[in-house]
């Protein structure tokens, strides 16, 4: 049910429809919906191309370069007769032919779209109305905290308890939405999950995005069902894990203690390497997937350096320590285009040929592993860190 001021600003849209000469409820609505889904087209492309700006990726746009007027985020500042112009002529021809399949339920439904809208006074209203409406106002929240909802009743609003945290269930993750996620996941392991960024936030700072949860509480129900039936998995880069996402793992050690406290389940570091994974991701605005493919890229590398070298590469060394996190901020640098300022590859090339040319190898891998070219620069500093592998090791 729709109450409070969000009423009132809908209310106001809706009385703008009227008075301009749009009494058929049916027509409002037809209306209002397809402007309300234009504004989320140009919503969800500013969505992506922050995104893709972060990590430093392509994306398949909605708008193409030569369709950006066509944006809600831009027509919306434009002046009322030229706005008027651009909705009715190009921006309704524009998604009435988004989805090329003629027989899909978008064409059915949206093929027939219709600017009816009469005037540019009553569309300019119309749009500074949508415009100053909080889309979050009257959206489904998760809210986890200590008597959350004792004494209360279906339906029932209420402000939200101090020291509660909330999470939306609008968002996507790489598991799916987070509206489905949670329909099949225990109150408990969002408690459980709840309590790990709160450790989280604890050593990292506000930054840390709680919109992590769902996916997270999601992993540790999948991971406490797995244990009792006795599966246990076997992760081939928990100790690289381990060295690479140090902090993250040492936060994600907790949930040893919680789920032996809270569940008498017993976890080992193969799963706290996983859950190390999301917490990095809740960090840095990098997916769980990514943060897993920088350490199995970096995986690969080492297994190249050690059949290089013909010795195994101590683990728990510092020049390990040192070449791995390395490693780490040139897969980080590679996808955000950073260079670093000093060349040393003239140098490592004539001192250390042997290291150099193993930092070629491993660059030209790790590459292919990440899908991103490196700069030329980061061969020689890669050659240094390798050279003092060398010397521990030979």
């Amino acid at each position: 049910m729709i109450t409070g001021e969000l009423r009132s600003k809908i209310d106001k849209i809706w009385e703008t429809f009227w008075t301009g000469g749009i009494t058929n409820p049916l027509e409002v609505i037809e209306q209002f919906t397809y402007l309300l889904f234009i504004k989320g087209l140009d919503d969800k492309e500013i969505i992506k191309e922050n995104d893709a700006l972060l990590l430093g990726i392509d994306f398949d746009r909605t708008f193409p370069e030569d369709k950006q007027n066509l944006r809600w985020s831009k027509f919306k500042n434009f002046e009322a007769e030229t706005m008027y112009d651009v909705v009715s002529n190009e921006v309704f021809t524009f998604i009435k032919n988004l989805h090329t399949n003629k027989d899909s339920a978008y064409a059915k439904y949206m093929g027939d779209a219709i600017f009816k809208i009469p005037t540019p006074l009553m569309l300019s209203k119309i749009i500074d109305g949508i415009d100053n409406i909080d889309m979050d106002e009257n959206k489904e929240y998760v809210i986890l905290g200590k008597g959350v909802g004792f004494g209360k009743k279906v339906s029932q609003r209420f402000d939200k308890p101090e020291g509660c945290t909330t999470y939306r269930l609008e968002q996507e993750t790489e598991r799916g939405s987070a509206k489905e996620l949670v329909k099949g996941i225990e109150p408990e392991y969002l408690e459980i999950a709840d309590a790990i960024l709160t450790e989280s936030q604890k050593v990292f700072g506000d930054s840390i995005d709680r919109g992590i949860l769902f996916p997270l509480a999601d992993h540790i129900s999948f991971a406490v069902a797995r244990i009792r039936r006795n599966e246990q998995i076997s992760n081939p880069l928990t100790e690289d894990i381990k060295v690479l996402f140090y902090s993250e793992f040492k936060v994600a050690e907790t949930l040893k203690t919680i789920l032996r406290e809270r569940l008498q389940i017993e976890i080992d570091d193969h799963e706290v390497g996983y859950v190390a994974l999301h917490i990095h991701s809740a960090i840095g605005d990098e997916k769980v997937s990514v943060a897993m493919q920088t350490a199995r890229a970096v995986r690969e590398c080492i297994d190249m350096l050690e059949k290089a070298t013909g010795k195994p590469i101590d683990v728990l060394s510092l020049s390990y320590n040192r070449l791995t996190n390395h490693m780490k901020y040139m897969v980080a640098r590679a996808s955000t285009g950073e260079k670093l300022n000093l060349d040393m590859n003239e140098y490592m090339l004539d001192q250390y040929p042997q290291a150099y040319k193993v930092a070629t190898d491993i660059c030209k891998n790790l590459e292919e592993c990440i899908g991103h070219k490196l700069d030329e620069t980061e061969t020689g500093y890669l050659a240094m860190h390798i050279q003092r592998v060398y010397k521990d090791t030979v």
